[in-house]
């Protein structure tokens, strides 16, 4: 106990670094799925097809493979690139390694939530909007996004509770978040249950708070909807 007492701090600070790197992740995961999903529901085929196969490699590929392929592969790319123009060697921040991995694998993931909700809306509410002389933009605003989200939230509130525990993978890549630093701790002073159990409270708590979170959300968008008895 008294080792965890002396680490709290760094345990902590490690955390925080799990949680900047989980809602930066989400923000890009967001707006990639956003993206992504406009352009599925797009008529222009490449465009299509392209989604098609970046939803299906990021998928695919094992998050802590794609980790490493981007950390330490990227690197190698990066510079072999800035070499041929003689530029200066430049090393890729863990951080910023991270985020754009977690980001993209889970703007996959996004892409197909985001689609569903999209297409789950009504098409006869879209025309409706249109009929009272709404724009594309109002129709989009006032009638086709608060719906989606909506259908999207549960998918969404999903996604980041993987997302969130997902975030641990950056330790192999020598981010100091709180996986990394229990490990460290753990290792010297031969008490690795102790700090591991220390991450798991941690974890907990976030995930939880996420829960209660979600929830508040969905009440909200659910407004007004009556659910159906089976």
């Amino acid at each position: 106990m008294d080792a965890l007492i002396e680490y709290s701090p760094s345990l902590l600070a490690g955390a925080w670094v799990t949680l900047k790197v989980a809602l930066v992740s989400v923000l890009l995961a967001l707006v990639t799925g956003l993206i992504g999903a406009a352009c599925k529901l797009s008529g222009f085929l490449p465009l299509r097809l392209w989604t098609m196969l970046y939803t299906t490699v990021m998928r695919g590929v094992p998050d802590l493979v794609m980790m490493l392929l981007v950390f330490y592969g990227g690197q190698v790319l990066l510079n072999l690139v800035i070499d041929h123009f003689g530029w200066d060697f430049i090393e890729i921040d863990p951080f910023v390694a991270g985020v754009l991995t977690i980001g993209l694998i889970f703007g996959a993931y996004f892409t197909e939530t985001f689609r569903g909700a999209f297409l789950a809306v009504s098409a006869g509410q879209l025309e409706a909007g249109r009929a009272y002389g709404m724009s594309t933009w109002q129709v989009f605003r006032r009638i086709l996004f608060p719906q989606m989200l909506r259908f999207a939230l549960p998918g969404i509130g999903n996604n980041w509770l993987v997302l969130l525990k997902s975030t641990a993978i950056v330790s192999m890549i020598g981010l100091s978040d709180m996986t990394r630093i229990a490990d460290q701790a753990g290792r010297s002073t031969h008490q690795p249950f102790t700090f591991y159990l220390a991450v798991c409270v941690l974890y907990l708590a976030m995930t939880a708070l996420s829960s209660y979170g979600l929830g508040v959300l969905m009440r909200r968008y659910s407004a007004g909807v009556r659910e159906t008895q089976v």
